[in-house]
């Protein structure tokens, strides 16, 4: 019995060792060293300091500044921690809503998202990622028709041309990747950033 085991348990150290620690190391390491941005999570810099990362979403309040999409992530609530409460683009809980067509909340959001948006002065507050949560609650990236939407009411916040906008617009849209792989999308924090430097 004994010499079945001694070789069992030095193949759990062993390839725990191996799987556990060296693996994770190495890649981590290799990603270092090839994609030391990419790794350390594509954050953004301005002035010297983290604005966010280019991969995950924040919420935008101000008139002034172009909104991502609605996000349905939460958070426990401080009051009673058993329930929760909406805390947009949260990483720590990255979920969809899972609300269905005939609930009766999904209606109620997107309806009063519908009437905050045209309340703001968007062009058309009916693009579909404008009114509905991404799957993961953190998209970071818009549809250039929610980007475009959003234009007279930046604009006017800004009191800046909509036509130097929307071309601030234009110029951010990253394409298809290798024009084939997905939609053209704004990247809202890269675009506010931008929208920063306009004078």
């Amino acid at each position: 019995m004994l010499a079945q085991l001694r070789p069992a348990a030095v193949m759990i150290v062993l390839f725990s060792a191996l799987t556990g620690l060296a693996y994770p190391l190495a890649i981590t390491g290799i990603a270092q060293l090839l994609l030391p941005g990419k790794a350390n999570g594509s954050l953004v810099e301005r002035d010297g300091k983290v604005a966010g990362s280019a991969l995950i979403g924040q919420s935008f309040s101000s008139d002034r500044y172009f909104h991502g999409r609605p996000s349905a992530t939460t958070a426990p609530d401080p009051a009673d921690p058993s329930k929760t409460v909406d805390a947009p683009y949260n990483a720590a809980n990255s979920a969809g809503s899972n609300l269905g067509p005939t609930s009766k909340k999904l209606v109620e959001r997107v309806g009063s998202t519908i009437a905050t948006e045209l309340e703001a002065g968007y062009s058309n507050a009916f693009v579909a990622d404008g009114v509905t949560t991404s799957a993961s609650g953190l998209d970071p990236h818009i549809s250039p028709q929610f980007a475009l939407a959003q234009v007279p009411a930046v604009a006017k916040a800004r009191n800046l041309e909509e036509s130097r906008v929307r071309a601030l617009v234009e110029a951010r849209t990253e394409p298809r990747f290798g024009g084939l792989i997905g939609e053209p999308r704004v990247n809202v924090l890269l675009l506010n950033l931008a929208l920063d430097e306009l004078r």
